[in-house]
This record gives structure tokens, sequence and C-alpha cells, in this order.
């Protein structure tokens, strides 16, 4: 049975049109068989999956990963796909391969699409010569999609390069833990020794002490330089330069754990200027994001970009109102009213979306003044081709209602609002003459149990930096963790947010100048110095 490699077609949104990556064809498999995907995760940056990869897990069934995958590649799975972590070291026990493959195999004749997610690349040290015998075997049809290998993202993102023109013209993958059943002779540690390269040794932290003697019996020089790469292209990162002599010191003393990459030879010691991936300002930094997990992923990109290790604990839910004819019976008398005023930018989303899915065109704001509470909700705004006529200068309900009560006197004002929130908006117009009707376009609820490992690490003092994005959070905040809270710096968007925090008892750290998401990211930088 021969492996035949198909050429690929240029990658298109087209669905007429797919990437073929290197496809193992099963003569005679069934047709109520499934397929099965073995997928490189790449080391640990979530951007570094392939489009490839991204779009398997999209039509996945069932998802098989590693435990050095970065969760964030899950969320490409899609809803109702079942994804199963193969085991973790100190806290599950990790799948034999051998109860893989039959898992591979059992998916597979269910008729299900198979994804196998791999850290790094699954054709290196990842078994793939195992799980393709495997499923060769059962006539399974087999694709194999490339991921960036840790030694290959090294050059990147720890500032080595692998070679370089005065001191390696080659590069040779090692591994440091052998099969103990291997056949085949062991490894040449002599003729890695003289190796006119360089090379980079995979899972060779509890065998350093073993390899790196070998090689220096095999005639490797003590002083050889070589780099300890820990977690390559995760926001903790760790890159020790040291030599071959002291590595497995390095790695006792540091108490390095798996994933750690070994590079041996003259690369290790080149000064490439300042690593961009380290010295980007949030590098090191873990923050918590408290956002609706509807509307996290803005912020977490942005402090995800600067360097920072993200994990996303949603203080409130959003959802819609529990009964949407109040506000359909608003949307039918828009008419009536010169203003429509927002006070947030999920009010925005919900009452344009169900105007949209009602009568099927924003022209029914006809004449309609617009009004938004801040830049965020006018960003929200934009989304839509609005542009609010009235934004205030500071994000305070009582800035909106200053702005508003010049001309409010006989004006009739529509406020979008949630299930709950301050009043004074309605108050301060009505007291100008206005004639305000508010109506509930979304729920606000908070959430009140934590994720589990996020709230240890809080308590642990492993959180530096706690994100509050509404007065409404800093109480869900409040409630749900306690003195715990104590155990971060605090990031307030606002003024309002701020005085909230106090009134129940936490200081913010910093304050965001402009109350966007941009500016708490400002801010916290800020912060740093």
């Amino acid at each position: 049975m021969g492996v035949q490699y198909r050429l690929p077609l240029l990658y298109s949104n087209n669905a007429a049109h797919h990437y073929n990556a290197p496809c193992i064809d099963m003569p005679n498999a069934r047709t109520t068989t499934g397929k099965v995907y073995l997928v490189g995760a790449g080391p640990g940056d979530p951007g570094l999956i392939t489009l490839r990869g991204v779009e398997c897990l999209r039509r996945a069934d069932v998802v098989l990963y590693d435990y050095l995958v970065n969760p964030r590649i899950l969320e490409h799975v899609r809803t109702g796909a079942e994804s199963v972590c193969l085991g973790r070291h100190g806290h599950t026990p990790v799948l034999p391969q051998s109860e893989i493959n039959e898992r591979l195999v059992r998916e597979a004749r269910a008729g299900k699409t198979v994804v196998r997610l791999k850290a790094g690349d699954p054709a290196i040290f990842a078994h793939l010569a195992e799980e393709i015998e495997a499923l060769a075997a059962a006539e399974i049809a087999v694709e194999i999609v490339p991921g960036i290998t840790a030694a290959l993202a090294c050059g990147s993102y720890a500032g080595i390069p692998l070679t370089q023109r005065d001191a390696a013209s080659a590069v040779a993958l090692v591994t440091g833990q052998e099969h103990a059943e291997k056949h085949s002779p062991a490894l040449d540690y002599r003729g890695l020794a003289s190796f006119p390269g360089t090379l980079v040794f995979y899972m060779g932290v509890t065998s350093a002490l073993h390899w790196t003697r070998a090689l220096m019996d095999g005639g490797k020089p003590a002083g050889t330089p070589a780099s300890i790469v820990r977690r390559c292209s995760w926001p903790d990162q760790v890159t020790v330069r040291t030599t071959l002599e002291r590595v497995a010191v390095e790695i006792a003393q540091r108490q390095l754990r798996p994933p750690v990459l070994v590079v041996v030879g003259e690369v290790a010691a080149l000064q490439t200027g300042a690593n961009w991936f380290t010295h980007r300002p949030l590098f090191d930094v873990r923050v918590m994001v408290t956002r609706p997990l509807m509307h996290a992923e803005a912020l977490h990109e942005r402090l995800r970009e600067l360097g920072a290790d993200v994990l996303v604990q949603p203080a409130i839910e959003i959802m819609a109102p529990d009964d949407w004819g109040p506000l359909d019976r608003a949307l039918a008398r828009l008419a009536e009213f010169d203003w429509l005023v927002f006070s947030s930018a999920n009010g925005v989303c919900y009452l344009l979306d169900r105007l949209y899915q009602r009568y099927g065109d924003l022209r029914r704001l006809g004449s309609l003044k617009l009004a938004a509470i801040g830049p965020g909700t006018a960003e929200a705004l934009a989304g839509y081709k609005l542009r609010p006529d009235v934004v205030p200068d500071e994000f305070r309900a009582e800035a909106l209602a200053e702005a508003l009560a010049g001309g409010a006197a006989g004006r009739r004002f529509l406020l979008a609002r949630a299930s709950r929130g301050r009043e004074v908006l309605a108050e301060q117009l009505c007291a100008a003459g206005g004639e305000v009707e508010q109506v509930v376009v979304y729920r606000s609820r908070d959430v009140t149990a934590p994720d589990p490992e996020i709230a240890t690490a809080l308590a642990a003092g492993r959180i530096d930096w706690v994100t509050v994005t509404s007065s409404a959070i800093a109480r869900s905040l409040a409630a749900m963790f306690g003195d715990q809270l104590r155990r971060a710096r605090l990031a307030s968007i606002s003024p309002v947010t701020s005085g909230t925090l106090r009134e129940l008892g936490f200081e913010p750290a910093v304050e965001a100048t402009e109350f966007t998401m941009v500016g708490i990211v400002e801010a916290i930088v800020r912060g740093l110095d």
C-alpha cells in the first residue's frame, strides 16, 4: 500500500476548491466510514495553526488532543463536537498510544470525522507512524496536516537562528527519550558530537544528565553554547543561555518541566538583538478578562498582542430579554420619538439586530437622532454604519444627560437599557423637561461560580491584573471572589467603575483615561512603569 502525495491547490474560501494536504489513500475504504485528520497545532501560540488545521477542526465530530495544545485552538471546534484530552501529566493519566490508536479507529468506524490534534508537527516525535499503521490496517482514510514544530519556532520566538552561514549549515532534531523497546541501534552520540551544525533536543528534561554526558564523552566540548527554551511561543516562555556541561544543572536548579527544547551549537550563543517576543510590554504578565464571553475577544486580542497571558473569566452574562414584546412595541412606534439613546454597546447590538429581524431595514430609524454614552457605544453604532449625534466627553450617564438636557424640553426620548442599571439618565432627562420611555433590550446576570483553575490561580497570587469594565462587573467580581480579589491589581475602565469598586472596598490600581478597551489596556501598560 503506497502513500500518494497530491499537489496542493491554492487555498480558497470557495467551497468548490479544497486544500489537499498530504493524503493517505486507502483502497476499498467503506463509504460509511469516517475520516481521520492528523493535525499539527503548532508549539503553543494559537495563531500558528494553519488555515487547513482550522478548517479540519470546524468540520470535526470528535477532537482528540494532547494536553500541550493551547486551549484557545479548541475554540475553532464547532458547537456540538466532542473534544477529548488524552491525559495530562501530573493531573490525569495519559492514554497509552495503543489506546489512542484504538479510539481513532473506533470513532472513524462509527462514521465520524476525527481530528487527532497534536502539539507541534504530527511527523516530529509525535507517533505519526504508529497511528498511520493502525488506521491503514483498518482501511480508514487519513489526511496529514503539518504544523510548526517547536524547533523551528524557537528561531523566531527565542531569537536563536538554527542556521547561520558561518556557524551552522545543518540542523539535527534529536530525541532525549529513546523508546525502551527500540530494536535499532541507539543514538550515535559520537556521531552527533561531530555533527557540523546545530543539535536540537526534544523531550530531554529527565534525561539531560545522560545525553549531555554522552555528547561530551563523544568529543563535544563542554563549553559548547546551549540554550534551554521552555514553552516556546507561550506567554510565559523561558529562555536560558548556558553551556552544554551546565544544561542538566540549569534544568534541575530552575525546576524546568516539559515542554522544553535544548539547542546545542554555536548558534545558541548568537545575539540577535532584542527579542521581539519577550520584549513586548506585557510579556509574562497574566491578566484576567472579566467581560461577557461574547465581548471578551477584542480585549483578549489587544492584551495578547502585547504579550500578556490572558485568562477569560466572565463576571456577567448577557442574553436576550425574557420577553421581546416591550421592545417590539417600542420599535413599532419609533416615529413617535425624537431621540434614541444607547447607554451601552450591548444595547446597540440587541436593539438594532431586533429591528433588522423584525423589519429588514434600518431605515425605520427615520429622522431619529442617536445618542451614545461613550466611544465604545459609538463604535458599536459605527458597525451598523450609523453615527451618533451626541457622544459626551466623559463616559458617564450624568455627562450624557447633561449633553442632552439643553434641548430636552418637549422632546421624547427612548432609552435602550439593560435589565438592571442606574436610573440617573432617565431622571435627569425628565428633570430637564423631556418625556422619557425606557425599554429593556437585553438581560444582564451575574456569574456566581468561577472556573476552579482560575479561582485557584487568583487565590495563589498568580494573576497580575483583573480588568473591570463596568459597575455590574465590579459588583459581580466582589461577590464571586471576595477578598481574594485583592491578590491582583484592578484595572478600571472609568471613574464610575472606580467609584463602584471603592464603594465595595477595593481600590483600583489604574484607571483608563480613554474609557474604551484600548484605554484599559494602555492603563495596564502604564501601571507597569
